[in-house]
């Protein structure tokens, strides 16, 4: 099971989701209770062992400035959150950069059809609410043999049984490893993570 650990802010947060065995991290350079500067997600990233991807999450920023902000963080991801075309993940991939890009179950059908991006990430119909959802819902989208992660209202005791409602090829946290909005539990990382990779799943990147 890949498991991404977002919204991280503090050296100790990256260790401890690095050294659990996450194999994503994320920064995010938009406006939130989250938010870092480019500049210390670039200070955070020294912490990131080579193996584990390192993601800079947006929301409605045009692609082109997004790429810009990953650059000067020092990322080769973005995350694409908010209303997006095909055109957005050209502009992110002929810059060099890998992406997720980011859908809620409410989108439209042609929101689920891969438009080229190295990882689809599905969130619940209002996404950062924390609250649990239907997971098993997202098996009507046709994903299998997809690389997808599930995200929304996961934590450490129920991420294994979402993750296999819904068939998940990897789980995306934040707000379940918090103890007040915006501030990581480095122990709730930890028993995240080794939850969900006792989930059955695969998922590598190639």
């Amino acid at each position: 099971m890949f498991v991404k650990v977002c919204g991280l802010s503090t050296p100790e947060s990256v260790l401890a989701a690095v050294a659990a065995g996450a194999d994503a991290v994320g920064f995010v350079l938009t406006p939130s209770p989250r938010e870092v500067p480019p500049a210390r997600a670039r200070e955070l990233l020294a912490h990131v062992p080579d193996g584990v991807a390192a993601v800079g999450v947006f929301r409605h920023e045009p692609a082109v400035d997004a790429v810009a902000l990953a650059r000067a963080a020092g990322l080769a991801w973005v995350q694409l959150h908010g209303d997006r075309t095909p055109a957005d993940v050209c502009t992110v991939h002929d810059a060099g950069l890998k992406v997720i890009r980011a859908v809620t179950m409410e989108a439209g059908k042609e929101a689920f059809d891969s438009w080229g991006e190295e990882l689809l990430l599905i969130d619940a119909a209002v996404p950062g609410s924390g609250e649990a959802w239907d997971y098993a819902s997202v098996r009507a989208k046709g994903l299998s043999g997809r690389d997808w992660l599930l995200a929304g209202g996961l934590d450490s005791a129920n991420v294994a049984d979402a993750a296999g409602q819904a068939g998940a090829w990897g789980v995306d946290v934040s707000s379940g490893v918090e103890s007040t909005r915006g501030v990581k539990d480095l122990a709730k990382i930890r028993d995240f993570v080794n939850a969900a990779k006792s989930a059955q799943g695969s998922g590598r990147l190639s």
